[in-house]
Formats: structure tokens, sequence, C-alpha cells
């Protein structure tokens, strides 16, 4: 009877040690050689200077795959779904899209076909500013003043191509932006300004008719992004916020910046929160809801200012090659560090950065090489791309669940 008893705790110690260790790993969600790996189902896509070359890296396993674009030097900007790529050549009247080939269903993706070019190509004057929203891919073309749209679920349609909105507007250096009732602000050109950038914001449909005239007029207007709500352009009289109702404000510039101003606007996760970047003064947050303007880091050496793919981070590159990293919600610094050599402020060609949740990825355009950036070390691995990399974009999804 005795022997049975301590066999029974015996055993029951032996359970209860299992049980503990299975526990423990259970309550551990992310191992550290996950916390150094990179999503699954994210890419980098990067342009070429010189060369017609697309790069697309798996930052996994440092793998890449080449394609030819149909012209060198081209824009890159990643579809609002994640799964699809503008590219922009501005001088050669042309727009391609790239299809990374995932699929997200929320709780993992799919592979849906193979990395490629789209079918979906678009032709007009002078494409310059893109943007994507609401399952559309949009370019304002500086040529004619009229806006290309398409859909994101034509990018793999045979003979697809961009529909022209033309709202009558002169050709000049514009921009828009999208509203969640489908309509669109965008800019205008009366002349009331010398230059080439517009003084005025009005709201369209999707047919380009006028449905608000513009309110206010500006002393010039560049820069701009949308939460859907609110569309917040940067502009030399203040920062310009309208909304799809027709109703339109001036916030006023920090009493500091004098002939400052934000010509660079970036969206983050939280509604009516913008990043405003101007080389002159800075990165701030501004509140559109409180008219509020907070510096986040009061620099005039900044390089390349852009925020996370999940919009919760901004990195800052400074000419130093001293990388700052800062949460949106608490404005705090993360991390710091040098990452690159010094770089002149008249290069020709210079760094290009962008930042997941895990790591920012800096492109070397001497070296042809891609910077893998691990954000909690600042530990760096060194890719092989093209000869003389250019821009760079982050395509696919934070995710390493597939089906």
């Amino acid at each position: 009877m005795k022997n049975k008893y301590f066999k029974l705790i015996f055993l029951f110690a032996l359970s209860t040690f299992v049980l503990s260790c299975s526990n423990d790993d259970n309550n551990d969600p992310e191992t550290p050689e996950e916390e150094l790996t990179e999503f699954k189902y994210l890419r980098i896509l990067l342009s070429d200077e010189k060369t017609t070359d697309i790069t697309l890296v798996n930052p996994v396993d440092a793998t890449t795959s080449s394609f030819k674009a149909k012209f060198a030097k081209s824009a890159l900007y990643t579809t609002e779904s994640g799964r699809y790529a503008g590219i922009i050549h501005r001088l050669d009247n042309t727009v391609e899209t790239f299809d990374s080939g995932f699929e997200s269903h929320g709780d993992h993706v799919d592979v849906d076909g193979i990395p490629q070019f789209g079918a979906l190509i678009g032709q007009s004057l002078m494409p310059t500013h893109f943007k994507s929203k609401f399952g559309e891919i949009l370019t304002f073309n500086d040529g004619d003043g009229t806006l290309s749209v398409a859909k994101e679920s034509e990018v793999n349609t045979p003979g697809a191509q961009f529909k022209v909105v033309n709202a009558g507007l002169a050709p000049h250096h514009g921009a828009m932006a999208s509203f969640s009732n489908g309509t669109y602000a965008i800019t205008e050109k009366d002349n009331s300004i010398t230059g080439t950038l517009p003084e005025k914001v009005k709201i369209i449909d999707n047919s380009g008719k006028t449905l608000f005239d513009a309110t206010l007029s500006t002393k010039g207007i560049h820069g701009n992004a949308s939460d859907g709500t609110y569309a917040v352009f940067g502009s030399a009289s203040g920062v310009l916020v309208v909304e799809s109702s027709g109703k339109q404000k001036l916030i006023a510039l920090p009493e500091d910046f004098g002939a400052a101003w934000f010509g660079s606007i970036l969206e983050t996760k939280t509604k009516g929160k913008f990043v405003g970047f101007t080389a002159a003064k800075g990165a701030y947050l501004i509140d559109v809801v409180n008219d509020t303007i907070k510096p986040i880091l009061a620099n005039t050496t900044i390089m390349q200012c852009k925020v996370s793919y999940n919009q919760t981070k901004l990195g800052v590159l400074l000419h130093s090659g001293e990388f700052k990293l800062y949460n949106l919600t608490s404005l705090q610094l993360e991390k710091e560090g040098k990452l690159i050599a010094e770089t002149a402020t008249d290069a020709t060609i210079k760094p290009q950065i962008q930042l997941t949740e895990k790591y920012a990825y800096v492109t070397s355009p001497t070296t042809g090489e891609l910077l893998q950036v691990t954000l909690s070390t600042l530990a760096i691995r060194k890719i092989k791309v093209s000869t003389t990399p250019y821009m760079i974009t982050i395509l696919g999804f934070e995710n390493s669940e597939s089906h």
C-alpha cells in the first residue's frame, strides 16, 4: 500500500512538472527567434535610379527576385489593401501595378498567385500624386489637372484601364484625398500666387462634378493625407483641414515657424491625428480635432521621416546617419543610434527608409544594398539589391499565419 502511495505521489509530481512546463511555453507568445524574424508575408519592393530593375526582397531569408519595369527611376507606393503596389513613371506618363500574390483573410494570409506586374496600366499626363483608399487607386496628373481612378480589384483584370475624372482644373502640381462617402477633395490652381502650387481645395464627386466650392484661399499647398473624415493639406497659410461636407478651416502653424510650413503630411493610426514634416523645422503631430500642433522632433537636419507600416511609430533618419524611433501615441523616443554614414544635404540620391513593426529598411544608393535594421537592437543585415536603389515600399501583411 505504501509503495502504491509513493508511486501516486511521484506520478502526480511528474504530471505537475510537465503541465507547468507546458503552461510556461504557452505564456511565452513569441520566442527570441521570432522577435528577430520579419513577418512571413511581408515583402520589400525597390526601384532603381539608373535601370528599369525592380527588386522584390523577402526579408525573412534575405532572398530577392528581379523584375523589369517599363522605365527607370520610378516612384513606388503601396495600395490600401497592402497586396499591390503602384509604380509611377511621372516623366513617362505611365502608371504600372504590381501584385505581391498575398491575400489577407484577417487572421491568416493566403498565397493567391506569384509576384508579378498587374494587368492594370495607366496612361496620363505626368501622374504624380498617388493615393489608395476605400478599394481605389488614384493619381493626380499634373500635366492636365485630372484624376485617374481604378479599383484594386481590377489590378489583374486583362485590359483594365484607369478612368479619367476631369474636374475642369488647370494643370498644376496638385493633390487629392478620398472621403469615406466616395467623394474627393482636390486642389485648385487659380494663379492668385505665382508658381506651380495650388491655392484652394474643392470637393467633387467621382464624375468630376463640383459638390462644394473652396471657402479658403492659401499662399500655396503641398502634401496631404486623409483618414476618410478629414483631408489635411500642408499650406503656407497654415494646416488646411477639409471635410466632405465642404467645411474648411486653417490651423495656425507654431509661432516660431516664420516662413516654414509642412510640405509633407502623413497619416497615423489614430483618427484625426497626422504627422506634419518640414525639413526647415522638423516633425510634428497635428491634431485636427483639437487644433493643436505638437513637436515630435524639432530638428533642421532630418533627411527622411516615415510612419511605420502599422502607423503607430515614426522613424526619422538624419543627414548625420542617426536614426530615431518615436511612439506616435506618447510621442516618446523609443530607440536611437547611428545607422549609416553622413549624407550630404545636396546629395543627388539619398537613402530612403521604411518601417515595419520589427524592422527599419534603409536603401544604400552607393553600395546597391538594402539595410535591414532590427528595431530592438539596431543590428544591421545587408541585402544586395540593384545597383542604385532609388525608392522603396512595403508590400504584404504583418502576419505569419497561413491557412
